[in-house]
């Protein structure tokens, strides 16, 4: 098969998938976001933050919500890089650089993907599950959260009320993200992605020298990373 053919039909594949899960997901997040329930996770967590999820916002107000949580995002982000050193399950890897955590630290809050260092030996296990891979739950949602405003000033021009930030952000994420992302993860591990905790170990000896592996949290890492389309490391 030549270059271009399998080009063609890795094309109109993702267009017939897309096709295919318009409908039923589209339907869903519609239904997701236009509910008046909350579930009782939910609740916890609205009280958790302080937040009064049926409080409609106008856009200067979503918006200070969109920022101020970024803004939390990438300092919490920072300071767990910072410092990491003193973290269990470090892996014996040492605090992160100054810039480069706040590089990190922006561009998984700015869902932008970039990243400057090498995940597997750079972070450990805390960081890398309950700061990267957080964001790229978080990140993704606010992303989605955004759009669903855009989406309600149009429709409610006359009202001027886009919803509320809080409660997109947390319906997003439980709802949609998390179980997607818990049925990527299961099919990666069926398949042998690497879902552990372990630290770094020797696999082999190759050309008289030795190969040292370090575990982690892949199969889920990957899969909210690959669904919200951001870094993971």
């Amino acid at each position: 098969m030549s270059p271009v053919l399998a080009g063609v039909l890795q094309l109109l594949a993702l267009v017939v998938a897309l096709g295919l899960a318009y409908r039923p997901l589209g339907d869903y997040m519609a239904a997701v976001y236009s509910s008046k329930k909350h579930l009782r996770v939910e609740r916890w967590i609205y009280k958790s933050i302080g937040a009064n999820p049926d409080t409609e916002m106008r856009w200067p107000a979503y918006l200070r919500g969109v920022l101020a949580f970024s803004a939390v995002s990438v300092l919490f982000l920072y300071l767990l890089q910072r410092v990491q050193g003193g973290l269990p399950g470090s892996l014996g890897f040492a605090s992160i650089d100054p810039d480069q955590a706040f590089n990190t630290a922006a561009s998984f809050v700015a869902n932008t993907n970039w990243q400057s260092y090498y995940g597997e030996q750079a972070m450990g296990h805390v960081v890398q599950t309950g700061g990267l891979a957080v964001q790229n739950f978080v990140s993704a949602a606010v992303g989605i959260a955004v759009a669903v405003a855009l989406v309600r000033g149009f429709a409610r021009s006359r009202t001027g009320e886009l919803g509320n930030f809080w409660s997109d952000l947390v319906r997003g994420t439980v709802r949609i993200l998390l179980p997607i992302s818990v049925v990527g993860a299961v099919l990666l591990v069926a398949c042998g992605a690497i879902q552990n905790f372990s630290g770094i170990h020797g696999v082999g000896q190759f050309l008289g020298g030795s190969q040292q592996w370090n575990g982690g949290a892949v199969a889920s890492q990957e899969a909210i990373k690959e669904l919200g389309t951001n870094g993971g490391g």
